[in-house]
């Protein structure tokens, strides 16, 4: 079988390393990637070795599925530009600019009948992945992405820029419909949203709680998983965690506080003596190499993309109500 044929579009910081590492993606041949700036083209060209195409249509007309790496504004116009072709897309997150113009992606690959998979790398995390046995019907769940300020992304709301990843992680990991949702922020060094807070209630009885800012003085990538059958604590940041059990089950403590019958005596090192403590340690493989590996194979049709367009969709669909309730806020909060 020939190598299916994998372009880039935009070699920014991100799209930079999707090319990089499409170079040596076992069944894809790297056919080249664009760039809107000549002097990037040339720059990229010359470190990685991969052809430059001077349009989109040159590259076009050469790869069976590209990479979706421009700015967000400009994901509608290149993603119809190579479904028109019948081309597979891998759009990074968030998927479009609004709601409406993600529908009309989704449309048009419909149409095309093409594979669309959404650059939520955060599924691909060697933590995620190494919880994954572990995970049983999460009813908690709470999320810490923190960064120092820097320029870019700040065209957005911190909602846009970082929650979205987590918005997608708890829709992935709760599995049901959300049933309410609550939020506040504010900007602090930008006019948009700069550190935002969000409730997430599911039909199900799970809750998330979500904070996300780039006004923080440490970076954190944190996520917490409650379960009946344990806890988790996940450092996304390190790709690794721990997952927290009882060795055996203990009878409840009575309503009125004291030990119910049953309950046994706790050993001289106390509660901590009971818990289990499972590593979880991810396997050192680098998820956006993981995530295009996925891509590949969705393309193929091996399974259906991890992350699919009308995934990707309702990850954006949320985060924009997240932000609508925090301009909300704000504005009530001036007014008051």
């Amino acid at each position: 079988m020939s190598r299916l044929r994998f372009g880039v579009v935009g070699t920014g910081s991100l799209g930079f390393h999707h090319a990089r590492i499409l170079r040596d993606v076992d069944g894809v041949e790297m056919v080249g990637f664009h760039d809107s700036r000549p002097e990037r083209r040339d720059e990229v060209s010359a470190e990685l070795g991969i052809k430059a195409h001077a349009t989109l249509d040159a590259l076009l007309d050469v790869a069976d599925a590209i990479v979706v790496a421009v700015p967000t504004t400009a994901h509608e116009s290149v993603a119809l530009a190579a479904l028109a072709r019948g081309i597979h897309l891998l759009i990074e997150k968030p998927m479009a600019p609004s709601v409406e113009s993600a529908d009309r992606i989704l449309s048009a690959a419909s149409a095309a009948g093409a594979v669309i998979q959404v650059g939520h790398v955060e599924r691909f995390n060697q933590a995620i992945r190494a919880a994954e046995p572990y995970l049983d019907r999460p009813l908690f769940i709470e999320s810490h992405r923190m960064a120092p300020f820097t320029p870019r992304g700040t065209d957005v709301a911190v909602v846009l820029d970082l929650m979205i990843h987590d918005v997608d992680l708890v829709q992935g990991l709760v599995g049901a419909p959300i049933s309410d949702l609550a939020a506040s922020g504010l900007p602090v060094l930008t006019p948009n949203i700069d550190i935002a807070n969000a409730r997430v209630d599911f039909e199900n009885g799970a809750v998330a709680n979500l904070t996300a800012s780039r006004v923080s003085l440490e970076r954190m990538r944190k996520l917490r998983i409650f379960q009946r059958s344990g806890y988790l604590s996940l450092d996304l940041a390190a790709g690794s965690g721990e997952f927290l059990r009882l060795k055996q089950e203990l009878p409840a403590l009575s309503s009125g506080g004291a030990v119910g019958p049953g309950f046994p005596e706790l050993p001289e090192g106390g509660l901590e003596s009971l818990i289990e403590r499972i590593p979880l340690e991810g396997d050192g493989a680098e998820p956006l190499r993981k995530e295009l590996e996925s891509f590949r194979d969705a393309v193929l049709g091996l399974h259906p993309p991890v992350v699919s367009g009308v995934q990707g969709r309702a990850a954006l669909a949320v985060t924009v109500t997240i932000e609508d309730r925090i301009h909300r806020h704000v504005a009530d909060t001036r007014t008051a």
